[in-house]
């Protein structure tokens, strides 16, 4: 099986990239200007406002232009070189263009004078995005190029030069995608000057304790200027420094003085790349590249005089080429660069929450999109795509642009609403019309609340069995529930919370919620039926005190009968028993000017002026299923079903008060008997989980100068405080940022709301107001805890994590079913092994889909399961022939086998070589721990 030729047909890429570079000289200080704009999908305005050129009065920027004024000038001149990132942009102007401009870039990338680098829709945040997002969008950006440009249009080099820290995971993922450098412009400033002063600004990353290097190991280089050019040296029209005068008639001749004060080194080869543009610069790239022809000149004209300085013009793989041909040992770094402070009380830690609403509604979206793709096998919008910019996850963006996200979050889910529906309709045989309820958060959905009678049907992305919760908004008293084989379920009415009143205003009027456990098969659906039994009006609802126990089988909860707040947790399996203290507090932000003392919470910075949060309430009342009501914005309801292993908190803020000037950074924090030792874990992108420690950095002496910020990580899905004896696991449902300030404990900030901006360029407070919230953003979210011994803790929070990522989709139908309806359904032949999970099923083409599966356990996080697995792929689908097979890599536009990498030594130890491991045949592949392997499949439906 193979793919078309025109767009695989080149494993000489790096052949090619070097025949286009200009050469360098031996012995001299080559200077590699790299011409290149930073195009924010999205930030001050819309991504349409960004490329259309619309709203200038916000910001002077028009994506189109920059693309239409490069070309022109780079055809002006074969010397010049230009980078282009920003595949969603990119795409659009593509599209646009003649025949004729279309075959002239062609030239123009097959030359290397127009060069694509890292290649993704966009440029992904670090700290807020899923793995599995970060992958989809990549796949589509790459998969453009090389349908449009073949080899020659496949980057070779990825650069994140604006997003605020850097995960490791996204290194590990971009090495398996076959990159050979990473490049960005952000990182501490204390490591920043440490680097400097040692020459370490470039190195080997090794991001991955399970993979077998170099599998995951990435060379990475940290740009001298950000992503700016250096100071004085900027020609585009956004900007001030002076143009070149070389007439020396003039009075203002002044070539020697910008060539006599172009740079100094800190780089370890006697080579430095030079960023030269800018947020959304070139849009007249006659400006800049009729400075930089003259700046090349004179400063290589003195070489006659003997100066050693050659500057040139390149790109990231040019540059990188150079720096493997110099066949160096490079530092090694196995950690992250999290948190990223840009001064002593500036830390960037606050938009790890920031917006959380967007940031689960982002998480929602990729659950439906991987059912959407699923389903069309047995399409997929862009809008999750878009939605993986650093300034769209990440909460930093104004708030009409955070707005038109969510807008294209929403239009994406239309359009794939009518597929999901048609799929469905198709293996049930069913043509009803399906209603999707996407309030039930808060308890709105017309149909449940409404009817007498309706069916559920449970749609499972996961590629294993769920049991799942599922509560409906109803207006009866009693209900009978039955799964598909007809056998009554147990099911329970409950009122609707107080909160659950407050949030939802006059949106729905459900009085109770009909509460039961569904049981879905792998990648399948199944149908439950629910008929109404008994009306009229509930009964009024008792109010009591906490009680003392909640329990099942599995967990026991004691609640402290004064206050009413959980006082221990107990793991009835393993006889474990901790201490533990959950409430709510709130920071007060930092507010006022943008000197050192007066630096002010943000959208992106988090500064509390004390040390000491406020808490929000000693006791609680409760009603009924353990509700908890710390204040009116303040809320949470303590639930533990029935054969639940994890105790699950559901918590609702807002409108969050502004009864003063500061604004008010909201947390939720567990106390625990737990002896850390000042030891926590945050996962990386929602897989490798890294260990963190208060204060502390693993690569230089941190001088903390703020305890708070300085110890907030990103926390994607899971983080975890443990001793020799527990592990005390919390699972989020959304990005969020959070650290353990004291022994045995670990915060999650859930919610902040602030009145001063951060001077970071947003220029607007993040204070989330809308027709639904004119008081404020009220956010609802859940946290399962779980209480381990250490050796399974991860056979409980790796499938948790798992489940909240990828959720069940809920369809309704008014009325009886129809006779022969197929009420349940499984894509599989049998569940996956708990160590794999299916990442990606997707269409490819007509005949063809794209499956990745991955091992889901780290090595040696679990005796059971931190084992090797292997999957026969012919005896996978219920409903597919596998008639061929070929791999890919993480990106899927490589061939495996044709995938071919720099190699690099560290400082210490040896180079290492990639080890191949053998399947035990063409259809049975092997899985090893954190491994993902991408599948092209011919198929025939069976």
């Amino acid at each position: 099986m193979t793919l078309p030729t025109e767009q695989y047909s080149c494993i000489h890429r790096v052949c090619v990239c070097v025949q286009s570079c200009h050469a360098t000289k031996p012995g001299m200080l080559n200077v590699h200007l790299v011409p290149h704009t930073h195009d924010d999908v999205g930030w001050l305005k819309t991504v349409d406002q960004y490329y259309y050129g619309d709203r200038n009065d916000i910001q002077h920027a028009g994506v189109q232009y920059i693309l239409d004024s490069v070309v022109d000038q780079l055809l002006k001149n074969q010397d010049r070189r230009f980078i282009y990132v920003e595949m969603a942009f990119f795409y659009r102007w593509w599209k646009s263009q003649s025949s004729s401009v279309q075959q002239t870039v062609k030239q123009l990338v097959n030359e290397g004078r127009l060069e694509f680098v890292n290649g993704g829709w966009c440029m992904s945040d670090e700290a807020a995005t899923h793995y599995s997002a970060v992958i989809d969008q990549m796949t589509i950006g790459l998969r453009f190029l090389n349908e449009t440009f073949g080899a020659f249009g496949r980057p070779r080099v990825t650069w994140h030069i604006d997003p605020f820290g850097h995960a490791r995971e996204h290194a590990s993922m971009f090495a398996q995608m076959g990159f050979d450098g990473f490049f960005f412009g952000r990182l501490d400033y204390q490591d920043r000057a440490r680097r400097m002063r040692n020459k370490e600004q470039e190195l080997l990353w090794r991001a991955s304790d399970s993979l077998t290097p170099p599998m995951a190991d990435l060379f990475t280089g940290i740009l001298p200027n950000g992503y700016n050019p250096p100071e004085g040296f900027c020609w585009d029209q956004l900007c001030s420094d002076p143009p070149i005068r070389d007439d020396p008639d003039l009075e203002d001749y002044n070539v020697d003085d910008v060539v006599g004060c172009f740079l100094s080194t800190v780089y370890k080869t006697n080579h430095i790349i030079m960023t030269m543009g800018s947020d959304f610069q070139y849009e007249n790239a006659n400006l800049w590249y009729k400075n930089l022809d003259k700046l090349i000149h004179y400063v290589n004209a003195r070489q006659a005089n003997g100066n050693k300085v050659n500057v040139l013009y390149s790109t990231p793989s040019c540059y990188l080429q150079e720096l493997h041909r110099a066949n160096l040992t490079w530092p090694l770094k196995t950690d992250d660069f999290f948190p990223y402070a840009d001064d002593a009380h500036d830390f960037w830690t606050g938009y790890f929450t920031s917006r959380p609403a967007l940031k689960r509604y982002e998480r929602i979206s990729n659950s439906n999109l991987q059912t959407c793709n699923q389903l069309e096998v047995f399409g997929g919008p862009k809008a999750m795509a878009v939605a993986q910019h650093h300034d769209a996850v990440s909460g930093t963006e104004k708030q009409h642009v955070a707005n038109d996200y969510a807008r294209k979050l929403a239009n994406g889910w239309q359009h794939c609403r009518v597929l999901v529906s048609n799929s469905l309709a198709a293996l049930s045989g069913l043509s009803a019309e399906r209603i999707y309820c996407e309030n039930l958060n808060v308890s709105v959905c017309p149909l449940t609340e409404s009817s007498k009678k309706f069916s559920v049907n449970v749609y499972n992305p996961l590629a294993r069995p769920v049991t799942w919760p599922v509560r409906l908004p109803v207006n009866g008293t009693a209900y009978s529930v039955s799964d598909a084989s007809g056998k009554a379920v147990d099911c329970q009415v409950v009122h609707v919370s107080q909160a659950t009143h407050e949030v939802r205003r006059q949106r729905g009027f459900a009085v109770n919620e009909l509460v039961f456990q569904v049981q879905a098969p792998p990648l399948g659906y199944t149908t439950y039926t629910v008929a109404l039994i008994q009306d009229g009006p509930p009964p009024a609802p008792a109010q009591q005190r906490a009680p003392p126990v909640i329990q099942n089988k599995f967990l026991q909860v004691t609640f402290d009968p004064e206050t009413g707040l959980i006082s221990s947790l107990n793991n009835q399996e393993t006889k474990q028993i901790i201490k533990l203290t959950q409430n709510f507090y709130w920071y007060n932000a930092s507010a006022g000017n943008n000197v050192e003392s007066r630096q002010p919470s943000g959208a992106y910075i988090f500064r509390p002026n004390s040390s000491t949060p406020f808490i929000i309430s000693r006791t609680t009342s409760v009603v009924q299923e353990v509700r908890q009501w710390f204040a009116p914005w303040v809320s949470q309801v303590v639930r533990l079903y029935a054969d639940s292993r994890a105790l699950e908190l559901e918590w609702t803020v807002g409108p969050v008060p502004i009864d003063d000037s500061l604004g008010k950074e909201v947390i939720t924090r567990l106390d625990t008997s737990i002896k850390t030792s000042e030891y926590f874990y945050t996962d990386s992108n929602g897989r490798e989980v890294l260990q963190r420690k208060k204060d502390f950095w693993p690569t230089w002496n941190l001088k903390q100068s703020e305890p708070i910020a300085g110890n907030y990580y990103p926390i994607n899905s899971r983080a975890y405080i443990k001793d020799d004896v527990d592990q005390l696991t919390v699972v989020t449902d959304r990005s969020q940022g959070g650290g353990s300030i004291q022994n045995g404990s670990l915060e999650i900030m859930l919610h902040h709301r602030l009145l001063h901006y951060d001077f970071r360029g947003v220029g607007e407070p993040l204070n989330e107001i809308s027709g639904i919230f004119p008081d404020g953003l009220v956010v609802r979210g859940r946290l399962l805890l779980t209480l381990d011994p250490l050796p399974t803790a991860a056979d409980m929070h790796r499938p948790l994590a798992e489940g909240m990522v990828l959720q069940p989709l809920l369809t309704f139908t008014a009325g009886d079913l129809k006779p022969n309806t197929q009420l349940e359904f499984s894509g599989l032949l049998a569940a996956l092994p708990p160590a794999v999970h299916l990442l990606t099923l997707s269409q490819w083409d007509e005949d063809s889909v794209l499956l990745r599966l991955e091992h889901q356990y780290q090595s040696s996080e679990s005796k059971v399961s931190s084992q090797a697995v292997t999957v026969n792929l012919q005896k996978l689908f219920s409903t597919l022939e596998v008639l061929g097979v070929a791999e890919l890599n993480l990106s899927a536009n490589q061939w495996k086998d044709e995938m071919k990498r720099f190699d690099w030594t560290p400082e210490k130890g040896e180079k290492p070589l990639l080890k191949t491991f053998q399947d035990p045949s063409t259809w049975e592949v092997t899985l090893r721990p954190m491994e993902i392997r991408t599948f092209l499949l011919k198929v025939n439906l069976r």
